[in-house]
């Protein structure tokens, strides 16, 4: 099926430049936001990293090096 869709050029211009940088085409894109719009598919969020936090009595003075990181934190 074909059609005809009006979009503003701003919003095209960021639609082609996504495409290429993915390697697609807009085509795909425009089929892929459609699918996920039709079907409410979300893209499942990215799970939250916990990073390791270093305690110190006044925060921004610690002097770290990768020798003093790796007595600290154990690593696997």
């Amino acid at each position: 099926m074909r059609t005809t869709v009006d979009i503003p050029d701003p919003l095209y211009r960021e639609l082609k430049a996504r495409a290429a940088t993915e390697g697609r085409s807009v085509r795909e894109l425009i089929l892929r936001g459609t699918e996920r719009e039709l079907r409410g598919g979300r893209r499942p969020r990215p799970k939250r990293i916990r990073l390791p936090i270093v305690a110190s009595r006044r925060p921004g003075t610690v002097d770290l090096d990768n020798a003093k990181i790796y007595e600290i934190i154990p690593f696997p």
